[in-house]
Protein backbone atom coordinates (compact mmCIF):
# COMPACT_ATOMS: atom_id res chain seq x y z
CA UNK A 1 0.00 0.00 0.00
CA UNK A 2 0.98 3.31 -1.02
CA UNK A 3 1.65 5.79 1.66
CA UNK A 4 -2.19 7.99 0.44
CA UNK A 5 -1.47 11.85 0.26
CA UNK A 6 -4.17 14.61 -0.35
CA UNK A 7 -1.68 16.60 -1.51
CA UNK A 8 2.60 16.50 -2.81
CA UNK A 9 4.71 19.06 -3.20
CA UNK A 10 8.20 18.63 -4.78
CA UNK A 11 10.64 21.09 -3.78
CA UNK A 12 11.29 22.92 -0.84
CA UNK A 13 12.17 25.88 -1.53
CA UNK A 14 10.66 29.47 -0.36
CA UNK A 15 7.56 28.59 -2.70
CA UNK A 16 7.71 24.94 -2.01
CA UNK A 17 7.64 24.61 1.72
CA UNK A 18 5.74 27.53 2.09
CA UNK A 19 2.76 25.93 0.21
CA UNK A 20 3.18 22.67 1.81
CA UNK A 21 2.86 24.55 5.41
CA UNK A 22 -0.34 26.91 3.58
CA UNK A 23 -1.85 23.43 2.81
CA UNK A 24 -1.46 21.81 5.75
CA UNK A 25 -2.95 24.53 7.85
CA UNK A 26 -6.05 24.50 5.68
CA UNK A 27 -6.25 21.00 7.02
CA UNK A 28 -4.64 18.77 4.49
CA UNK A 29 -2.45 15.40 4.77
CA UNK A 30 0.54 17.03 2.39
CA UNK A 31 3.98 15.88 2.12
CA UNK A 32 7.00 17.76 0.84
CA UNK A 33 9.91 15.93 -1.28
CA UNK A 34 13.63 18.74 -1.76
CA UNK A 35 16.15 16.49 -2.85
CA UNK A 36 18.97 19.15 -2.42
CA UNK A 37 19.27 17.34 1.48
CA UNK A 38 18.34 20.85 3.33
CA UNK A 39 15.47 22.77 2.97
CA UNK A 40 14.98 26.16 1.55
CA UNK A 41 16.17 25.81 -1.97
CA UNK A 42 18.27 28.46 -4.42
CA UNK A 43 17.53 31.25 -2.08
CA UNK A 44 18.26 29.88 1.78
CA UNK A 45 21.06 27.42 0.89
CA UNK A 46 22.93 28.92 -2.29
CA UNK A 47 21.19 32.16 -3.44
CA UNK A 48 19.41 35.22 -1.12
CA UNK A 49 20.32 34.83 1.87
CA UNK A 50 24.59 33.64 1.87
CA UNK A 51 24.44 35.91 -0.58
CA UNK A 52 22.78 38.85 1.58
CA UNK A 53 24.98 37.90 4.42
CA UNK A 54 28.41 38.28 2.85
CA UNK A 55 26.94 41.40 1.46
CA UNK A 56 26.58 42.80 4.80
CA UNK A 57 29.80 41.44 6.33
CA UNK A 58 31.55 42.38 3.24
CA UNK A 59 29.44 46.18 3.66
CA UNK A 60 30.92 46.08 7.47
CA UNK A 61 34.80 45.97 6.19
CA UNK A 62 34.57 48.50 3.88
CA UNK A 63 32.84 50.99 6.53
CA UNK A 64 35.39 50.36 9.54
CA UNK A 65 38.37 50.54 7.07
CA UNK A 66 36.45 54.29 6.68
CA UNK A 67 35.69 55.02 10.31
CA UNK A 68 38.61 57.49 10.92
CA UNK A 69 37.23 60.09 8.37
CA UNK A 70 34.14 60.08 11.19
CA UNK A 71 36.29 60.22 14.52
CA UNK A 72 36.60 56.61 15.75
CA UNK A 73 40.04 56.26 15.49
CA UNK A 74 41.36 52.42 15.45
CA UNK A 75 44.48 49.70 14.34
CA UNK A 76 44.73 47.83 11.29
CA UNK A 77 41.83 46.52 10.04
CA UNK A 78 42.51 42.57 8.77
CA UNK A 79 39.87 40.13 6.74
CA UNK A 80 39.46 36.58 7.76
CA UNK A 81 37.79 35.27 4.94
CA UNK A 82 37.22 31.95 5.84
CA UNK A 83 35.52 33.16 9.56
CA UNK A 84 33.57 35.42 7.14
CA UNK A 85 32.36 32.58 5.23
CA UNK A 86 31.66 30.49 8.66
CA UNK A 87 29.54 33.23 9.51
CA UNK A 88 27.45 33.13 6.58
CA UNK A 89 27.32 29.25 6.52
CA UNK A 90 26.08 29.25 10.14
CA UNK A 91 23.21 31.68 8.97
CA UNK A 92 22.13 29.53 6.39
CA UNK A 93 21.90 26.33 9.01
CA UNK A 94 20.32 28.09 11.37
CA UNK A 95 17.59 28.88 8.73
CA UNK A 96 17.15 25.72 7.10
CA UNK A 97 16.71 23.82 10.21
CA UNK A 98 14.55 26.53 11.17
CA UNK A 99 12.25 25.63 8.09
CA UNK A 100 12.24 21.74 8.78
CA UNK A 101 11.06 22.85 12.26
CA UNK A 102 7.99 24.41 10.47
CA UNK A 103 7.69 21.26 8.46
CA UNK A 104 7.36 19.38 11.50
CA UNK A 105 5.45 21.93 13.55
CA UNK A 106 2.62 21.64 10.65
CA UNK A 107 2.48 17.93 10.23
CA UNK A 108 4.03 18.25 7.01
CA UNK A 109 5.74 14.93 5.95
CA UNK A 110 9.36 15.96 5.11
CA UNK A 111 10.79 13.31 2.16
CA UNK A 112 14.80 14.25 1.72
CA UNK A 113 15.34 12.83 -2.45
CA UNK A 114 14.66 13.33 -5.67
CA UNK A 115 10.77 13.12 -6.71
CA UNK A 116 9.59 12.48 -10.19
CA UNK A 117 6.39 11.27 -11.91
CA UNK A 118 5.25 7.78 -12.45
CA UNK A 119 2.00 9.10 -12.80
CA UNK A 120 -0.28 11.88 -12.52
CA UNK A 121 -0.74 10.63 -9.41
CA UNK A 122 2.08 8.59 -8.07
CA UNK A 123 5.57 10.26 -7.44
CA UNK A 124 8.80 8.05 -7.19
CA UNK A 125 11.48 9.62 -4.42
CA UNK A 126 15.14 8.34 -4.69
CA UNK A 127 17.27 8.88 -2.02
CA UNK A 128 20.92 9.28 -2.16
CA UNK A 129 21.70 5.53 -1.95
CA UNK A 130 18.88 4.86 -5.13
CA UNK A 131 16.35 3.80 -2.29
CA UNK A 132 13.14 4.27 -4.63
CA UNK A 133 9.89 5.13 -2.13
CA UNK A 134 6.54 5.66 -3.84
CA UNK A 135 3.92 8.17 -2.69
CA UNK A 136 0.20 8.85 -3.75
CA UNK A 137 -0.86 12.35 -4.17
CA UNK A 138 -4.12 13.43 -4.82
CA UNK A 139 -2.93 17.35 -6.00
CA UNK A 140 1.03 17.63 -6.87
CA UNK A 141 2.28 20.60 -6.85
CA UNK A 142 5.90 21.57 -8.81
CA UNK A 143 7.86 23.98 -7.32
CA UNK A 144 11.53 23.04 -8.19
CA UNK A 145 13.03 26.60 -8.72
CA UNK A 146 15.43 27.60 -10.98
CA UNK A 147 19.30 27.03 -11.78
CA UNK A 148 22.29 28.85 -13.10
CA UNK A 149 22.19 29.13 -16.90
CA UNK A 150 25.97 29.45 -18.63
CA UNK A 151 27.00 30.91 -22.19
CA UNK A 152 27.15 28.35 -24.50
CA UNK A 153 30.20 25.96 -24.87
CA UNK A 154 31.39 26.71 -21.81
CA UNK A 155 30.77 24.95 -18.58
CA UNK A 156 31.13 25.88 -14.81
CA UNK A 157 34.26 24.60 -12.61
CA UNK A 158 33.05 26.73 -9.71
CA UNK A 159 36.52 27.64 -8.95
CA UNK A 160 37.83 29.62 -12.04
CA UNK A 161 34.36 29.93 -14.17
CA UNK A 162 31.57 30.24 -11.41
CA UNK A 163 27.87 30.48 -11.17
CA UNK A 164 26.31 32.24 -8.09
CA UNK A 165 26.59 29.19 -6.44
CA UNK A 166 30.66 28.89 -6.57
CA UNK A 167 31.15 32.76 -6.43
CA UNK A 168 29.85 32.34 -2.90
CA UNK A 169 32.71 29.76 -1.55
CA UNK A 170 35.30 31.30 -2.92
CA UNK A 171 38.48 30.09 -0.27
CA UNK A 172 40.83 33.65 -1.32
CA UNK A 173 40.00 36.79 -2.35
CA UNK A 174 41.10 37.02 -5.82
CA UNK A 175 42.97 39.86 -7.43
CA UNK A 176 40.40 39.89 -10.39
CA UNK A 177 36.87 39.38 -11.45
CA UNK A 178 35.18 39.43 -14.43
CA UNK A 179 31.09 39.44 -14.14
CA UNK A 180 29.64 38.47 -17.11
CA UNK A 181 25.97 40.12 -17.20
CA UNK A 182 25.06 43.23 -15.47
CA UNK A 183 21.60 42.06 -14.02
CA UNK A 184 20.62 41.75 -10.09
CA UNK A 185 23.33 38.60 -8.92
CA UNK A 186 26.32 39.88 -11.40
CA UNK A 187 26.34 43.54 -9.08
CA UNK A 188 25.31 42.14 -5.69
CA UNK A 189 27.91 39.65 -6.10
CA UNK A 190 30.69 41.69 -7.41
CA UNK A 191 30.01 44.28 -4.94
CA UNK A 192 30.87 42.17 -2.30
CA UNK A 193 34.26 41.03 -3.73
CA UNK A 194 35.11 44.88 -4.98
CA UNK A 195 34.51 45.74 -0.96
CA UNK A 196 37.18 42.93 0.05
CA UNK A 197 39.79 43.78 -2.45
CA UNK A 198 39.17 42.55 -5.76
CA UNK A 199 39.73 43.96 -8.72
CA UNK A 200 36.01 43.99 -10.85
CA UNK A 201 34.85 44.32 -14.38
CA UNK A 202 31.42 44.31 -15.48
CA UNK A 203 30.90 42.69 -19.01
CA UNK A 204 27.31 43.45 -20.13
CA UNK A 205 25.92 42.65 -23.86
CA UNK A 206 23.41 45.50 -23.50
CA UNK A 207 23.89 49.18 -23.37
CA UNK A 208 22.67 49.47 -19.46
CA UNK A 209 22.25 47.00 -16.17
CA UNK A 210 19.68 45.86 -14.50
CA UNK A 211 17.65 45.05 -17.43
CA UNK A 212 13.68 45.86 -17.16
CA UNK A 213 14.16 48.45 -14.59
CA UNK A 214 13.40 52.25 -14.78
CA UNK A 215 16.18 53.51 -16.88
CA UNK A 216 17.00 56.31 -14.79
CA UNK A 217 17.72 54.63 -11.90
CA UNK A 218 19.67 52.46 -13.78
CA UNK A 219 21.72 54.77 -14.96
CA UNK A 220 22.08 56.33 -11.58
CA UNK A 221 23.23 53.03 -10.30
CA UNK A 222 26.44 52.40 -12.60
CA UNK A 223 27.18 55.42 -11.46
CA UNK A 224 27.65 54.41 -8.28
CA UNK A 225 29.11 51.41 -8.69
CA UNK A 226 31.74 53.39 -10.39
CA UNK A 227 32.66 55.27 -7.79
CA UNK A 228 33.12 52.68 -5.67
CA UNK A 229 35.71 51.11 -8.49
CA UNK A 230 33.84 48.57 -10.70
CA UNK A 231 34.72 48.76 -14.13
CA UNK A 232 31.83 48.27 -16.75
CA UNK A 233 32.50 47.54 -20.43
CA UNK A 234 28.89 47.68 -21.89
CA UNK A 235 27.71 46.38 -25.27
CA UNK A 236 30.28 43.79 -25.05
CA UNK A 237 29.38 40.21 -26.13
CA UNK A 238 31.47 37.15 -24.39
CA UNK A 239 32.85 35.27 -27.79
CA UNK A 240 34.81 32.58 -25.61
CA UNK A 241 36.22 31.94 -22.53
CA UNK A 242 39.45 30.04 -22.16
CA UNK A 243 41.51 28.66 -19.12
CA UNK A 244 44.82 29.02 -18.70
CA UNK A 245 46.49 27.17 -15.28
CA UNK A 246 44.69 29.30 -12.70
CA UNK A 247 43.55 32.00 -14.49
CA UNK A 248 41.44 32.28 -17.72
CA UNK A 249 40.81 34.79 -20.93
CA UNK A 250 37.65 36.23 -21.71
CA UNK A 251 37.76 37.29 -24.82
CA UNK A 252 34.60 39.77 -25.91
CA UNK A 253 33.67 42.13 -29.16
CA UNK A 254 31.96 45.17 -28.63
CA UNK A 255 29.17 46.70 -31.45
CA UNK A 256 31.83 47.82 -33.48
CA UNK A 257 33.57 44.57 -33.87
CA UNK A 258 36.40 45.63 -31.84
CA UNK A 259 37.47 42.42 -30.31
CA UNK A 260 38.96 42.62 -26.23
CA UNK A 261 40.65 40.31 -24.19
CA UNK A 262 40.32 40.23 -20.28
CA UNK A 263 42.97 38.24 -18.12
CA UNK A 264 41.43 37.68 -14.75
CA UNK A 265 41.98 35.09 -11.78
CA UNK A 266 37.81 34.24 -11.85
CA UNK A 267 35.00 34.79 -14.53
CA UNK A 268 31.14 34.93 -12.69
CA UNK A 269 28.93 34.07 -15.42
CA UNK A 270 25.50 35.45 -14.47
CA UNK A 271 23.74 35.70 -17.40
CA UNK A 272 20.42 34.35 -15.77
CA UNK A 273 18.24 31.44 -14.57
CA UNK A 274 16.37 28.57 -16.17
CA UNK A 275 13.56 25.89 -14.64
CA UNK A 276 14.72 23.03 -13.49
CA UNK A 277 12.69 20.71 -14.77
CA UNK A 278 15.20 18.10 -15.37
CA UNK A 279 14.50 14.63 -14.12
CA UNK A 280 10.56 14.81 -13.14
CA UNK A 281 9.96 12.91 -16.07
CA UNK A 282 7.31 15.35 -17.18
CA UNK A 283 6.85 14.30 -20.57
CA UNK A 284 6.21 10.63 -19.45
CA UNK A 285 2.63 12.11 -17.62
CA UNK A 286 2.41 14.67 -20.68
CA UNK A 287 2.42 17.66 -18.30
CA UNK A 288 3.09 20.59 -21.17
CA UNK A 289 5.97 22.91 -21.36
CA UNK A 290 6.29 26.61 -23.21
CA UNK A 291 9.15 27.45 -26.09
CA UNK A 292 11.30 28.45 -23.00
CA UNK A 293 10.91 25.22 -21.22
CA UNK A 294 8.84 26.64 -18.66
CA UNK A 295 5.24 24.38 -16.65
CA UNK A 296 2.40 25.93 -18.77
CA UNK A 297 -0.22 27.21 -16.29
CA UNK A 298 -3.76 29.06 -16.48
CA UNK A 299 -4.36 31.60 -13.73
CA UNK A 300 -5.06 29.18 -11.00
CA UNK A 301 -1.71 27.22 -11.95
CA UNK A 302 -2.91 24.72 -13.39
CA UNK A 303 -1.28 22.31 -15.71
CA UNK A 304 -2.44 20.27 -18.73
CA UNK A 305 -3.40 17.94 -16.09
CA UNK A 306 -6.38 19.04 -13.94
CA UNK A 307 -4.79 17.27 -10.14
CA UNK A 308 -1.03 18.78 -11.33
CA UNK A 309 0.01 22.33 -10.38
CA UNK A 310 3.24 24.70 -10.95
CA UNK A 311 4.59 27.58 -8.66
CA UNK A 312 7.66 29.58 -8.75
CA UNK A 313 11.02 29.74 -11.22
CA UNK A 314 9.54 27.06 -13.21
CA UNK A 315 6.25 29.16 -14.59
CA UNK A 316 6.56 32.06 -16.47
CA UNK A 317 6.94 35.65 -14.30
CA UNK A 318 9.91 36.77 -12.35
CA UNK A 319 12.36 34.45 -11.04
CA UNK A 320 11.89 35.86 -7.26
CA UNK A 321 11.69 33.73 -3.73
CA UNK A 322 9.29 36.25 -2.41
CA UNK A 323 6.84 35.44 -5.58
CA UNK A 324 7.14 32.08 -5.79
CA UNK A 325 6.11 32.50 -1.64
CA UNK A 326 2.74 34.17 -2.69
CA UNK A 327 2.33 31.71 -5.13
CA UNK A 328 2.66 29.16 -3.19
CA UNK A 329 -0.02 30.58 -0.40
CA UNK A 330 -2.50 31.29 -3.43
CA UNK A 331 -2.39 27.83 -4.77
CA UNK A 332 -2.77 26.07 -1.79
CA UNK A 333 -5.95 28.01 -0.99
CA UNK A 334 -6.96 27.00 -4.69
CA UNK A 335 -6.65 23.56 -3.72
CA UNK A 336 -8.79 23.88 -0.02
CA UNK A 337 -11.43 25.24 -2.52
CA UNK A 338 -10.79 28.79 -1.84
CA UNK A 339 -10.11 32.26 -3.84
CA UNK A 340 -5.96 32.55 -3.95
CA UNK A 341 -4.43 35.50 -5.74
CA UNK A 342 -1.53 36.93 -6.27
CA UNK A 343 -1.12 40.97 -7.50
CA UNK A 344 2.10 40.61 -10.47
CA UNK A 345 1.47 44.31 -10.14
CA UNK A 346 3.10 45.00 -6.62
CA UNK A 347 6.17 42.31 -6.51
CA UNK A 348 8.90 44.30 -5.28
CA UNK A 349 12.66 43.79 -6.72
CA UNK A 350 15.49 44.32 -4.36
CA UNK A 351 19.37 44.64 -5.64
CA UNK A 352 21.05 44.22 -1.84
CA UNK A 353 23.83 46.39 -2.68
CA UNK A 354 24.96 50.01 -1.12
CA UNK A 355 22.95 51.61 -1.47
CA UNK A 356 20.55 49.14 -2.20
CA UNK A 357 17.70 49.53 -4.96
CA UNK A 358 14.37 48.90 -4.90
CA UNK A 359 11.40 49.08 -7.31
CA UNK A 360 7.77 48.15 -7.60
CA UNK A 361 5.71 48.30 -10.60
CA UNK A 362 5.73 50.31 -13.68
CA UNK A 363 8.68 51.81 -15.14
CA UNK A 364 8.54 55.19 -16.52
CA UNK A 365 9.73 53.25 -20.41
CA UNK A 366 6.39 50.76 -19.66
CA UNK A 367 3.76 53.88 -18.89
CA UNK A 368 5.03 55.60 -22.07
CA UNK A 369 4.80 52.31 -23.96
CA UNK A 370 1.70 51.69 -23.13
CA UNK A 371 0.78 55.57 -23.86
CA UNK A 372 -0.48 56.11 -20.22
CA UNK A 373 0.36 59.98 -18.57
CA UNK A 374 2.25 60.35 -15.94
CA UNK A 375 2.64 62.41 -12.86
CA UNK A 376 6.90 61.99 -11.15
CA UNK A 377 7.77 62.64 -7.81
CA UNK A 378 11.25 62.84 -7.12
CA UNK A 379 13.15 63.72 -3.56
CA UNK A 380 16.98 63.30 -2.58
CA UNK A 381 18.43 61.36 0.20
CA UNK A 382 20.34 64.32 -0.11
CA UNK A 383 17.91 66.71 1.58
CA UNK A 384 16.83 63.60 4.08
CA UNK A 385 17.59 64.42 7.39
CA UNK A 386 18.39 61.28 8.76
CA UNK A 387 20.41 60.46 5.68
CA UNK A 388 22.40 63.70 6.20
CA UNK A 389 23.00 62.90 10.06
CA UNK A 390 24.34 59.82 9.41
CA UNK A 391 26.30 60.63 6.25
CA UNK A 392 24.72 58.05 3.74
CA UNK A 393 23.04 60.52 1.23
CA UNK A 394 23.53 58.84 -2.08
CA UNK A 395 20.38 57.99 -4.40
CA UNK A 396 16.52 59.09 -4.47
CA UNK A 397 12.71 58.44 -4.42
CA UNK A 398 11.02 58.25 -7.26
CA UNK A 399 7.40 58.11 -7.80
CA UNK A 400 5.12 57.66 -10.79
CA UNK A 401 1.49 58.76 -10.34
CA UNK A 402 -1.50 58.60 -12.87
CA UNK A 403 -1.78 62.01 -14.28
CA UNK A 404 -5.49 61.99 -14.01
CA UNK A 405 -6.38 59.80 -10.40
CA UNK A 406 -3.21 60.22 -9.05
CA UNK A 407 -2.94 56.46 -8.08
CA UNK A 408 0.22 55.40 -7.76
CA UNK A 409 1.66 53.37 -10.62
CA UNK A 410 4.77 52.68 -9.51
CA UNK A 411 8.29 53.71 -7.57
CA UNK A 412 11.74 53.45 -8.24
CA UNK A 413 14.74 53.87 -5.02
CA UNK A 414 18.12 53.93 -4.90
CA UNK A 415 19.23 54.79 -1.40
CA UNK A 416 20.14 53.56 2.21
CA UNK A 417 16.97 50.76 2.95
CA UNK A 418 15.65 51.01 -0.18
CA UNK A 419 14.71 47.29 0.08
CA UNK A 420 13.02 48.47 3.61
CA UNK A 421 11.26 51.94 2.34
CA UNK A 422 9.76 49.87 -0.85
CA UNK A 423 7.26 47.50 1.83
CA UNK A 424 5.42 51.38 2.47
CA UNK A 425 4.87 51.81 -1.02
CA UNK A 426 3.62 47.94 -2.16
CA UNK A 427 1.02 48.47 0.90
CA UNK A 428 -0.07 51.82 -0.62
CA UNK A 429 -0.56 50.15 -3.94
CA UNK A 430 -2.63 46.95 -3.05
CA UNK A 431 -4.83 49.58 -1.37
CA UNK A 432 -5.05 50.97 -4.58
CA UNK A 433 -3.96 54.83 -2.65
CA UNK A 434 -2.84 57.64 -4.41
CA UNK A 435 0.42 59.44 -4.00
CA UNK A 436 -1.58 62.42 -1.82
CA UNK A 437 -2.62 59.74 0.63
CA UNK A 438 0.67 58.89 1.10
CA UNK A 439 1.65 62.34 1.33
CA UNK A 440 -0.85 63.30 3.80
CA UNK A 441 -0.03 60.37 6.06
CA UNK A 442 2.37 61.21 9.04
CA UNK A 443 5.89 59.97 8.96
CA UNK A 444 7.97 59.86 12.04
CA UNK A 445 11.04 62.60 11.63
CA UNK A 446 14.13 61.88 11.43
CA UNK A 447 13.52 58.75 9.33
CA UNK A 448 14.59 57.65 5.89
CA UNK A 449 10.89 56.80 5.46
CA UNK A 450 10.37 61.06 4.76
CA UNK A 451 12.25 61.06 1.49
CA UNK A 452 8.85 58.56 0.50
CA UNK A 453 6.65 61.20 1.61
CA UNK A 454 8.52 64.08 0.17
CA UNK A 455 8.18 62.08 -3.04
CA UNK A 456 5.22 61.56 -2.70
CA UNK A 457 4.53 65.37 -2.11
CA UNK A 458 6.48 66.38 -5.05
CA UNK A 459 4.29 64.49 -7.45
CA UNK A 460 2.07 67.46 -6.74
CA UNK A 461 5.04 69.50 -6.67
CA UNK A 462 4.92 70.61 -3.08
CA UNK A 463 7.78 68.86 -2.09
CA UNK A 464 8.84 71.02 1.68
CA UNK A 465 12.56 69.91 2.03
CA UNK A 466 13.56 70.51 -1.65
Amino acid sequence: MLDKFQAIVIGGGPGGYVCAIRLAQLGLKTACIESRGSLGGTCLNVGCIPSKSLLNLSDEFHKVQHLSNKGIEIGEVKLNLAKMMQSKDKAVTVLTKGVEFLLKKNKVTYFKGIGSFKSKNEISIKDEKDNETLIFGDKIVIATGSVPVSLPGIEFDEKTIVSSTGVLKLDQVPKKMVVVGGGYIGLEMGSVWSRLGTEVEVVEFLDHITPGMDKEISSEFMKVLKKQGIKFYMQHKVEKIKKDKSEAIVSTKDMNGTSKDFKTDVVLISVGRKPNTKGLDLEKVGVELDDKKRVKTNKSFQTNLDNVYAIGDVITGPMLAHKAEDEGVAVAEIIAGQSGHVNYDTIPGVIYTSPEVACIGKTEEQLKEKNIKYKIGKFSFMANSRAKAIDDVEGFVKILADEKTDKVLGAHLIGPHAGELIAEIGIAMEFGASSEDIARTCHAHPTFSEAVKEAALSVDKRAIHS
